[in-house]
């Protein structure tokens, strides 16, 4: 069974959400209103609605890095990962940790990468070279 994932937050601004997550990260937009729109997040639904962002604290220790807590996320094969770090750079963003690698030859090694949408909601993308080392310990 394939299951979609849905997640709804406030952005303080519909229409620089509208051009980060459409033009910079290429998300299709969906349906919308004055309050709030939906994106396509990668085959997965955000809503994101006009509202106090949620706050967050760099809390989060992973691999000798502070990562903010709490954060969005999304897992992908490592050549699509790869692809949007060089879409994020071109447009300049500015990484709270930039495009690297973690858990290096170990079990569950993963490229990552934090940034904040407009609003301050930060995010992070993983790269997998094998989709099946998610998990293992």
């Amino acid at each position: 069974m394939q299951s979609f994932f849905h997640l709804a937050y406030h952005v303080n601004d519909l229409s620089a959400a509208k051009a980060f997550y459409g033009n910079i990260l290429g998300c299709k937009e969906g349906r919308s209103t004055d309050t709030w729109v939906d994106f396509n997040f990668f085959n997965h639904q955000i809503s994101l609605h006009l509202g106090k962002p949620f706050s967050t604290t760099l809390t989060g220790l992973v691999d000798e890095h502070q990562v903010p807590m709490p954060h969005i996320g999304l897992i992908l094969e490592l050549n699509e990962w790869q692809k949007i770090a060089k879409r994020l750079c071109l447009a300049n963003i500015d990484f709270i940790i930039p495009p690297s690698v973690r858990f290096k030859g170990q079990p569950g090694e993963q490229h990552t990468m934090f940034f904040s949408d407009p609003a301050g909601n930060p995010i992070e993308f993983k790269g997998f070279k094998n989709l099946k080392q998610i998990f293992v310990k």
